[in-house]
């Protein structure tokens, strides 16, 4: 008996992968085409070559191959199972004693499996798109000037300026706001005329003046000519510092951006959003498995195209799910995680209720 399950297994397993590997080897070249035919009149009015393009899209096929992960989960799952039990192999396996739940299980393991795979490709994604980037010729030269900004470093202090220049490293009509100190320490309000920038020192301030606000007693005030603040070592390039393009980020990298662009006074979200939905898209490709196999067998009729019909529905479902769980995350109805992970949690509940009512 235990021989005969794990054949079973096998030949489970291996039809799964034979199907799942036929898309994603198919699906990429499906999306390279149609995103050439989407930028084409860009290419040409940057006069690429054929060779930077060609070579731009191998480094752009991981996040192609990521993408789909998902839905050739749910075509395999779909066709091993729906042919499983048009030719009456459930019906056999539950005479012989074996669950459908211990008939999928291999596939539920496959899926976990994959879903490693697929997170491990989305930290290959952003240096592939990244490198793809360089040669389309679509990253922007970096600021080398900021006006009317504010910035709050890691400590808490908030410094705004009317105009700062990277190459000379000046800022102009400078004011920094410093907390009171964790020893109840006073608060101190900094207005200065200018500020350049020492490698050694840091940022010195020059004709300004500080006012000491403490938790009790009269605050005072100051003018000073020169003053180096020390703290301030926030170098210039990273105070103009433009939000990188966050499909050309890794994980980590998007959350210390997110943190700049929080201290900046932006809002982080749309990088969180990323970073969670590439874990929700791999975590997919097992949700959508468990949601298709008990789904597949809802009917025995209809060979092919009732495959074709269920995986292009619940495709279908699954995107508009995603891009407005997404869209509301980027609007900020829904923090990024819960806009993330919002399709899969709804998918994952319809797989567990129809594996529930599957007869086993």
């Amino acid at each position: 008996m235990r021989l005969r399950v794990r054949i079973l297994d096998r030949l489970i397993v291996a039809s799964f992968l034979r199907i799942f590997g036929g898309f994603v080897i198919g699906a990429p070249l499906l999306f390279v085409v149609g995103d050439i035919v989407e930028n084409i009149d860009t290419y040409i009015d940057r006069q690429l070559g054929f060779g930077a393009v060609a070579l731009a899209y191998v480094y752009k096929l991981p996040e192609f191959v990521s993408w789909s992960f998902p839905i050739a989960g749910l075509l395999a799952v779909i066709f091993t199972v729906h042919s499983m039990t048009t030719h009456r192999e459930v019906m056999a396996a539950k005479a012989g004693g074996i669950s459908f739940h211990r008939l999928v299980a291999p596939l539920f393991v496959t899926g976990a499996l994959l879903t490693m795979v697929a997170l491990g490709l989305s930290e290959l994604v952003p240096v592939g798109n990244r490198r793809a980037s360089l040669l389309l010729r679509d990253i922007e030269l970096r600021r080398r000037w900021r006006t009317d900004f504010v910035y709050e470093t890691e400590k808490g202090w908030a410094v705004s300026a009317r105009r700062l220049t990277v190459t000379t490293g000046l800022m102009s009509e400078v004011v920094i706001e410093i907390p009171p100190g964790a020893e109840g320490g006073p608060a101190r309000h900094i207005q200065a005329r200018s500020a350049r920038w020492d490698g050694a020192q840091g940022w010195v301030l020059e004709d300004g003046y500080m006012r000491l606000v403490p938790p009790e007693g009269e605050p005072r005030t100051f003018h000073f000519m020169e003053y180096r603040l020390r703290g301030l070592d926030v170098r210039p390039e990273l105070l103009v510092q433009e939000p990188k393009d966050k499909e050309e980020l890794r994980a980590a990298e998007i959350a210390r951006q997110a943190e700049i662009i929080r201290r900046s006074g932006g809002d982080p979200s749309p990088y969180l959003l990323e970073r969670d939905q590439r874990f929700a898209i791999a975590a997919a490709t097992l949700v959508i498995i468990l949601f298709g196999a008990p789904l597949a067998t809802s009917s025995r009729r209809g060979g092919a195209a009732y495959g074709i019909g269920i995986a292009l529905a619940s495709t279908i479902l699954y995107m508009l799910a995603f891009r407005l769980s997404g869209a509301a995350g980027e609007a900020g109805a829904l923090t990024p995680w819960v806009a993330a992970w919002l399709p899969n949690a709804l998918f994952l509940t319809g797989g567990i209720v129809l594996l529930a009512r599957v007869r086993t």
